[in-house]
């Protein structure tokens, strides 16, 4: 997606009446646990397989109760965005992790976009921590 796509996305988003099983918005001003984007990952890729979508999001940088770009420093260098993506990648089934990770500047401040994917018909994703916790 280009710039204007990113943006075109993000107030579509933006706009939903309000968070979906497959849209979690999040201030995460300055950091953000990485076991939660985990376990958020998981939940909005499977949900995404069950509503048959291709994609779900996480987005930081916006306060989920009205909606107002509060801006986010998550991982602000790109290198360690982008690192992300391996990270996710090791603790997940399969190694499945995000299409895409998107930076865009609104006049509120910087917003993260995560494009989640659908997980595969029949192979829930699972995070790392949800496997052990299932072992018997």
């Amino acid at each position: 997606m280009n710039q204007s796509e990113i943006v075109d996305k993000l107030n579509e988003l933006l706009n939903l009446p309000a968070e979906t099983e497959i849209v979690e918005f999040k201030a995460a001003q300055n950091n953000f646990d990485f076991s939660k984007i985990g376990k958020y990952f998981s939940a909005i890729s499977n949900e995404a397989n069950l509503k048959d979508v291709r994609e779900g999001w996480l987005v930081f940088g916006v306060e989920n109760k009205n909606r107002t770009v509060v801006g986010s420093l998550y991982r602000s260098n790109r290198p360690d965005l982008d690192h992300l993506k391996g990270e996710i990648a090791q603790k997940t089934t399969n190694g499945i992790t995000f299409i895409e990770i998107y930076e865009v500047t609104m006049p509120g401040g910087r917003v993260v976009m995560f494009q989640i994917p659908a997980a595969p018909r029949g192979l829930p994703v699972a995070w790392e921590e949800m496997v052990k916790n299932s072992a018997p």
